[in-house]
């Protein structure tokens, strides 16, 4: 007779993939169901364009967590990652050019290309950064741990949650002073507020802005924008903290190396196999169905998609509490994301920095807004027509540094854009919104269309449809205060536990968030161990 599964993932994205490698290691058995034909979720690398390859939707690596690389083995699965020479790269409509995070500049020494703006700026960046990575380090702590439960009458609801509390509280109070008041500014108020008290060239406030809008449908005027730009700043690359850089092979090689690590411990992973509802017998999770009418039983079911989507489709409300179908219903979603993958017969010819050469700004990202205002209008415009009109545009060409993804002397590049409207009508308006990209980026590069070969474009909706990402939210769910930490996905149920038994949270609706980390996956597979192993 067969040993009885022990836990079922529904989902092999990325973290379902981590939580299925650490639950193996830890001797138990386990099956992943994926709905599309190859694991991945959103990280994966497919042709687009006849041969033209690239990642679909996850499109840069700085969050994966150097713990998950290490103990999944990755490196030796042959994931390789390659750093950006330089940042970022934000050309001006007036010919001037910010290239920022050279690589060869000392990051405590004032930044030459900052000072071609304001020599202020420049002198004030290294301080900027001790202050934001003495915040990031404090909570770059947390990120492979669970955090507290809040809820009953002694505001936590165990000695577990108590002794995590306690710790959070410690090492808060450990902090200056001054660090206290730059954790309550990152978590209250709005990126554009902090940056503009820091610092006065625009084209640095937008650089360092771009990251308090990625996948958040807000002006970097929002009260919280703040925090976005922070949970892009945990990460590294190769050792180095706070730098971004390209997985050769595209965002795929990530999970095609989680899923070899995951077969080599003895899961089975399955593609092909939507599930159709999580069969709950006396309030307990015993396995699924999927769309085939097979049925699946386990002893435990983890969940690696949207909360909203567990909840709302694949499981009959009357099985949950009605406060808590209400408090999922209350959850925001929508990040305003908009991709396009691009097939170029040409790099870009910037007129800021001209040649269509290969040159170390096209190995950055590329990012098409001058200042924190244009953000914000882009929202506002978004808000009133279904997209902006002038969006703000972030271009990465991976094929500078990867040859693998496009034809020799050709190219792919990465559209990551904001700001959509999640709920908009896609059908009608998705056509007018990718000429409208297209426009932004004509407009810096004159030689982009000539060189357009074909593209694929993910609306909100694709994205949804395609990934089953919420309202198409990148994050499952948005980085907002009421939705982080001990609050994520809701309150009382933080530690990767729904209320019926049985059931887990291991995606990126689960503390800390979205983002290509694996650290939800790690952290729900701690507490199933706890729980059944």
């Amino acid at each position: 007779m067969n040993k009885p599964l022990d836990v079922l993932i529904i989902g092999a994205g990325h973290n379902g993939l981590t939580c299925a490698c650490y639950l193996a290691a830890a001797g138990l058995s386990v099956r992943v169901v994926e709905r599309r034909s190859v694991v991945g979720g959103a990280a994966v690398t497919e042709e687009f364009f006849p041969g033209f390859r690239n990642s679909t939707a996850s499109y840069t690596v700085s969050l994966l967590n150097p713990q998950i690389i290490r103990d999944l083995r990755l490196a030796q699965h042959g994931l390789r990652i390659i750093e950006r020479p330089i940042s970022n790269f934000v050309p001006l409509l007036d010919g001037r050019y910010l290239k920022f995070g050279d690589t060869s500049e000392v990051t405590t020494a004032p930044s030459s290309e900052v000072a071609k703006f304001s020599r202020r700026d420049a002198e004030r960046l290294p301080s900027f950064y001790t202050r934001l990575d003495r915040i990031a380090d404090q909570l770059r702590q947390w990120i492979l741990q669970s955090p507290p439960n809040l809820g009953g009458p002694f505001i936590v609801e165990g000695w577990r949650d108590l002794v995590a509390a306690g710790k959070l509280l410690l090492q808060m109070g450990r902090l200056p002073r001054e660090g206290q008041r730059d954790l309550v500014d990152i978590f209250t108020k709005s990126a554009g507020d902090w940056l503009d008290s820091w610092f006065e060239s625009e084209p640095l406030k937008a650089v360092l802005g771009w990251d308090s809008i990625v996948g958040n449908y807000a002006s970097p005027y929002a009260p919280g924008s703040a925090y976005v730009l922070l949970h892009h700043v945990f990460g590294e690359v190769n050792g180095k903290r706070g730098k971004w850089g390209h997985a050769i092979g595209g965002m795929g090689a990530i999970t095609q190396a989680m899923a070899a690590e995951a077969r080599a411990r003895g899961v089975q992973v399955n593609v092909d196999q939507p599930v159709q509802r999580v069969l709950v017998e006396n309030g307990r999770a015993t396995g699924v169905e999927l769309e085939s009418g097979e049925a699946v039983h386990a002893r435990a079911v983890a969940a690696n998609v949207t909360p909203k989507l567990l909840y709302q489709r694949l499981i009959d409300s009357t099985a949950l509490p009605p406060d808590f179908v209400e408090a999922i219903g209350r959850t925001k979603y929508g990040s305003g994301t908009f991709r396009i993958n691009v097939a170029l017969s040409a790099l870009p010819d910037f007129t800021a920095l001209p040649g269509a050469h290969c040159q170390p700004h096209h190995a950055s990202g590329i990012t098409f807004a001058p200042s924190l205002a244009y953000m914000d209008r882009a929202w506002h415009d978004a808000v009133a027509h279904g997209y902006s009109r002038e969006p703000v545009v972030e271009m990465l060409l991976p094929s500078v540094v990867d040859d693998s993804l496009a034809p020799r002397g050709q190219h792919v590049a990465s559209l990551f854009c904001q700001q959509f409207a999640p709920t908009a009508d896609w059908l009608s308006l998705k056509d007018g919104a990718v000429q409208a990209i297209f426009d932004v980026v004509q407009r810096y590069c004159p030689n982009f269309r000539a060189s357009l070969l074909g593209y694929r474009a993910l609306s909100p909706a694709d994205l949804e449809s395609e990934f089953g990402l919420t309202a198409g939210d990148i994050f499952h769910g948005q980085l907002s205060l009421d939705q982080l930490f001990s609050m994520r996905p809701v309150m009382g149920y933080a530690r990767y536990r729904g209320p019926i038994a049985g059931l887990y949270h291991c995606g990126s609706g689960a503390h800390p968030g979205g983002g290509v980390s694996g650290a939800p996956g790690h952290n729900a597979a701690r507490e199933i161990i706890r729980d059944i192993a």
